[in-house]
């Protein structure tokens, strides 16, 4: 355990948003000091921790003892009463049930438009946690613990929260930005190695999506960011991170389709039909499936003419080197790739589609990107039989 006193000070990435501005912090011992960075944060004296069964006995007591030793070090300050919620672990806990759940044990604490939420986990938590505090009261403060590389690159930021519904994923929710992200890097050394794996298929997306000197500092450092050596982890957060808010801060809901946020949606399309089909049973984690979509996704650029032969061979021959799924053959699980037929379908409930046709974020070469409306059923069915699905 690292001391506190001589831990690295965090680095900052600033967000910009509508309603107001945020910081992620990023680094190592961060929950052993989460009560100073937290407590000024909260606009009341209530926090509700949301966690889950895997988290909570990693996590949970370093940033349960740094309000008890900040409350020791301040003793004429206002008391905080932290109560703690702990769901399910895995994608099954971003249900309606799950939430009707959490929901009902948060107002049965008898909480106020000042308690705040704090999401401690991976990104089902922080989806899961960030809606309740979206539509609790009609809004509660909320704060990002992001204890996996998949969501301290990714769902923590950008204020996105939802859940999945059986037509598909996270087809319920709302945009509700945090009040502040602290992504400590020392969590990320509990991690089993097929998640750093999963969460690194989203740095890849970032940099492909808009951000080719991310891609290319990728090329150079990703088998050491797999194999968990922390100081370049911490160095990808941070790079990740900056890219994502710039995107964020210029388009916080989503709606400039040109340059706006939905190129962060790279490889998702056909990600998301993966996991449906798999009924988010957690078989195949979401990075995995971003993974084999970013190759799908350069497939479909070379067949519409925006990306070379060449720079797909680069992606790909890259993700297969850092342990990530190229063809549908790769996936984990014992269900075996989905029919075409079957992911037609989830691709057309996908929430970038319109009027039943679904779309796309198309590579054009490497760091650039565009979304489009005009990818034919003949152009998928292409892709997916050049990637392993019948």
């Amino acid at each position: 355990m690292n001391n506190p006193s001589t831990a690295q000070q965090p680095l900052c990435v600033h967000v910009k948003g509508l309603a107001a501005d945020y910081d992620i912090l990023t680094g190592q011992g961060l929950l052993q000091r989460g009560a100073e960075h937290i407590i000024p944060h909260m606009k009341g004296g209530h926090g509700v921790i949301i966690t889950d069964e895997n988290v909570a006995p990693l996590h949970l007591e370093t940033l349960l003892e740094s309000f008890q030793a900040h409350a020791k070090a301040h003793p004429k300050a206002k008391p905080v009463r932290l109560d703690v919620l702990t769901v399910p672990a895995g994608e099954r806990s971003k249900s309606l049930s799950r939430y009707g759940h959490v929901m009902d044990s948060l107002l049965a604490l008898g909480i106020d438009r000042r308690t705040t939420i704090l999401a401690l986990g991976g990104g089902v938590v922080g989806d899961l946690a960030g809606f309740v505090a979206a539509t609790a009261l009609r809004g509660l403060p909320f704060i990002q613990l992001p204890t996996t590389l998949l969501s301290q690159v990714d769902s923590s930021v950008g204020g996105k929260t939802g859940l999945n519904a059986a037509a598909g994923k996270n087809l319920i929710g709302a945009f509700w930005q945090p009040q502040l992200v602290l992504a400590d890097s020392d969590t990320l050394a509990t991690l089993p190695e097929r998640e750093l794996k999963a969460g690194y298929g989203e740095i890849v997306k970032s940099g492909l999506a808009g951000d080719k000197a991310l891609f290319e500092w990728c090329e150079a450092n990703g088998a050491g960011v797999v194999a968990g050596d922390p100081t370049l982890l911490a160095e990808a957060v941070r790079r990740t991170c900056t890219f994502k808010a710039r995107i964020v801060s210029a388009d916080e809901h989503e709606r400039n389709e040109t340059t706006g946020r939905a190129l962060l949606n790279l490889g998702h399309t056909f990600g998301h039909a993966f996991e449906t089909a798999q009924h988010h049973e957690g078989a195949l984690l979401h990075g995995e499936a971003v993974a084999l979509g970013l190759c799908q996704a350069m497939a479909l650029a070379v067949l519409r003419g925006s990306a070379t032969e060449e720079e797909k061979q680069r992606v790909t021959r890259h993700l297969a080197q850092t342990g990530l799924p190229t063809t549908a053959q790769e996936l984990p699980g014992d269900h075996g790739a989905p029919s075409i037929e079957v992911l037609l379908h989830h691709m057309t409930r996908d929430k970038k589609a319109r009027d039943g046709k679904a779309a796309f974020v198309v590579p054009h070469g490497l760091g650039a990107s565009q979304l489009e409306r005009t990818v034919t059923t003949a152009e998928i069915r292409q892709v997916l039989l050049a990637t392993g699905c019948a």
